[in-house]
């Protein structure tokens, strides 16, 4: 089974979350917790890289395949 589609909202999302996870990193006392938070943030930003890629290659397609013409999937009866 696929994974679920990736839109643009969800990738909003991932920025919204490496955001968060940098503000937790900055205010955090503890090195163990700012350096899980700053993976936390990697984490999130590769997620938003992955969608805004994922994005792009849907959008391309989608042009591709209307560019091309028509083409039947069955032949003509005689």
């Amino acid at each position: 089974m696929a994974g679920p589609v990736i839109r643009g909202s969800n990738r909003q999302f991932f920025l919204a979350r490496a955001d968060q996870a940098r503000v937790e990193a900055e205010a955090a006392t503890l090195e163990h917790v700012r350096e899980r938070c700053r993976r936390s943030e990697a984490a999130w930003t590769a997620l938003a890289d992955r969608a805004e890629r994922s994005e792009k290659l849907r959008i391309e397609e989608a042009e591709r395949k209307a560019a091309q013409p028509a083409q039947a999937d069955f032949e003509p009866l005689k």
